[in-house]
């Protein structure tokens, strides 16, 4: 029998997406794929594709809670919705490998399914995300990524947008701008940037190429940027994913996490930023960097590496990937 349901965690104060459905996905298939035009599944043929979850942890049909023993714990309806992006209907591509103007067709999408998401007004945060490689959980090779409309405001989106109004209250500033000015006047880790967006590694960096994308002008979500901006986010998106895949010579892992300003929820246009967030799993070539009982037990985070140093790792690998050479060892 399955469940779905929101559990209350008393000791954090957050809830718990409990959706035993998602037992049942397929692991990383090798002869049928459901996002690959032919599947029955999918059109025969389209450029980008916004599916729905066949094993949503979320949704707008979401069942009565289970009735609980006591009346100490709470639940939840685990009311949402939750959707696969589809990037492509090539099988074995990549971000970095479409052109700019198919990545602005994905932003597109994103931003689409932004504003039809916000309609809802059960909805209060989208949350815009890619998985990619089995190491960090990955169930379908084909290149896609997912939305997920919460009920409620995510643990750390909350403790982000409360750092950003302290930071704002006192000092009348937006503090993700101010962490982009400082990181461009030092420039020791910035890896690039371009007209509107700039990616670093943050000088507080948990990952060792955990880098940021983070718009030049204070903005909250998709839906406010122009043609020329979606154009350098599309810009920025290609050269970061390609610049991963130059480090070592292989496809790398990662977690890509888009931040923007909750939905139904008020008005954080002052103080809160749009940025994008990637986690990868690798601390060098051969390594996998671990959240352990640290990370994991107290939200204790330590980077086994200097930033400063993975930082030019990255520009390296970034010059490698606009010069065609990423099979190349140059900078190593």
């Amino acid at each position: 029998m399955t469940m779905a349901e929101l559990r209350w965690h008393p000791l954090i104060k957050d809830w718990v997406m409990i959706a035993s459905n998602r037992q049942n996905r397929p692991q990383m298939p090798k002869d049928w794929c459901p996002f690959c035009p032919g599947s029955g599944k999918v059109p025969d043929h389209y450029d980008v594709l916004k599916y729905d979850n066949d094993f949503p942890v979320l949704s707008q049909n979401a069942p009565v809670p289970d009735g609980i023993p006591t009346d100490f714990y709470k639940t939840a309806e685990s009311y949402g919705k939750c959707e696969v992006i589809l990037y492509s209907p090539e099988h074995t591509s990549s971000l970095h490998q479409f052109s700019l103007e198919h990545i602005v067709k994905i932003i597109d999408l994103w931003t689409e399914r932004f504003v039809e998401l916000r309609k809802d007004k059960k909805i209060k945060y989208i949350f815009i995300f890619e998985n990619r490689g089995e190491m960090v959980g990955v169930t379908m090779p084909h290149p896609h990524g997912q939305i997920y409309g919460y009920p409620f405001i995510p643990k750390k989106l909350q403790l982000e947008l409360e750092s950003c109004k302290e930071h704002y209250d006192a000092d009348g500033r937006c503090l993700i701008c101010d962490m982009a000015k400082d990181e461009s006047a030092s420039g020791d880790r910035v890896i690039f940037e371009n007209r509107d967006f700039i990616v670093f590694l943050p000088f507080f960096t948990e990952y060792p190429y955990g880098v940021y994308i983070v718009s030049k002008n204070h903005k909250q979500n998709l839906t406010q940027f122009d043609g020329q901006e979606k154009l350098s986010l599309a810009k920025a998106l290609k050269e970061t994913t390609g610049m991963f895949d130059s480090l070592f010579g292989f496809p790398f892992p990662y977690m890509m996490c888009m931040h923007q300003d909750p939905v139904n929820s008020g008005d954080f246009s002052d103080y809160y930023h749009f940025h994008i967030e990637f986690f990868p799993p690798m601390r060098a070539q051969n390594k996998q960097k671990f959240n352990a009982s640290s990370e994991t037990g107290a939200w204790a985070h330590a980077n086994p590496t200097k930033p400063e140093e993975k930082a030019e790792e990255l520009r390296a690998a970034h010059r490698r990937f606009l010069s065609g050479t990423a099979g190349t060892n140059e900078g190593k």
